[in-house]
């Protein structure tokens, strides 16, 4: 007996209420961007600077012992993760603390590591503190235009991918829906004032990549509709070939929400900001590939048989009613 979370045949008008669905999306927009400029990220060790030590030791990291000893210094974000290397030996484990600076300070004072040693040592006699290095604003800064950069080359990849895949339309609408993931993900930060860190740049390229996967495969569906129905309205055309797609848009996403649900459960907080963006971004990346991309494809028109030649191809449809 086969699984079935979406009827085999679906004939759902998913254009019917656009002017709800974009004004959802247009307002979440709109107040991520006022939250932004107004706000701004809580950004996380790797963007506003700090000091690392490593730490290294002949018994077992134990995370939540060293932050609890941690705790009562009030040092602000500290990120405590255990390194892993085939070459350590059976015996040797080792540990990175990443603190944030605090106030102007480019690095912590040798009191306050001293203070961290001491308490690091309570919990590990046995511990022993590798190195100490510091990261300052200026190399903050340029991990945040890095960042940024990286999401921008990876949307400019893809409308170049899309364009030359199928047509301009085509690679215009998936761009908008994956501004409009990215930038209702970063929102979604802002308002809850969640750390912003390398891994949540790692989970934006992740959606960036999820959500494109789902759009080409409804575009794909709708060139191939396209084709075959000649003379239906380009609206009944993206109707059909999303329903058609459905189930395998739902039950993608379904059982991607599983493993990443469980991981935001059971995860730890070492990893809890990455799932949880990816985990929002799947639920916004599909329904964008639904509602957005096909929404704007629409409005642009596209033409209906790249194989015969037409003057006026691309725009018989562009003022279709939504």
């Amino acid at each position: 007996m086969r699984l079935k979370l979406v009827p085999d045949q679906t004939n759902i008008d998913f254009f019917r209420r656009s002017w709800l669905s974009l004004g959802f999306s247009g307002t979440l927009i709109v107040i991520s961007v006022v939250s932004f400029f107004l706000m701004g990220l809580n950004f996380g060790i790797d963007f506003r600077g700090g000091t690392t030590i490593r730490t290294e030791s002949t018994q077992a990291v134990d995370v939540a012992a060293y932050r609890d000893a941690m705790a009562p210094l009030a040092l602000g974000d500290v990120a405590i993760t255990e390194v892993f290397d085939p070459n350590f030996r059976a015996d040797q484990h080792v540990a990175s603390i990443r603190i944030q600076a605090q106030g102007d300070e480019e690095s912590i004072t040798p009191e306050t590591i001293q203070q961290v040693e001491d308490a690091l040592s309570a919990v590990d006699p046995a511990v022993t503190f590798v190195s100490v290095e510091s990261v300052g604003p200026k190399v903050s800064q340029e991990l945040i235009w890095t960042a940024v950069e990286s999401v921008l080359a990876a949307i400019a990849a893809v409308l170049v991918y899309i364009w030359l895949r199928f047509e301009w339309q085509f690679a215009l609408g998936a761009v908008l829906a994956l501004v409009h993931d990215v930038t209702i993900t970063i929102g979604v930060f802002v308002v809850f004032q969640l750390k912003f860190d390398l891994t949540i740049i790692a989970a934006l390229l992740t959606i960036v990549g999820y959500s494109l996967n789902d759009t080409v495969v409804v575009f794909d569906r709708v060139r191939e509709n396209l084709r075959r129905y000649k003379v239906m309205e380009l609206k009944e055309v993206l109707n059909l070939s999303i329903n058609e797609t459905l189930s395998r848009t739902f039950m993608t996403s379904f059982t991607t929400l599983i493993a990443l649900i469980a991981l935001l459960a059971l995860g730890g907080d070492v990893i809890r900001g990455f799932v949880f963006a990816m985990t929002f971004g799947i639920v916004v990346g599909t329904y964008s590939s639904v509602f957005i991309a096909s929404e704007f494809l629409l409005r642009l028109g596209v033409k209906r048989d790249w194989s015969k030649p037409d003057g006026e191809a691309g725009t018989q449809f562009a003022e279709a009613e939504s």
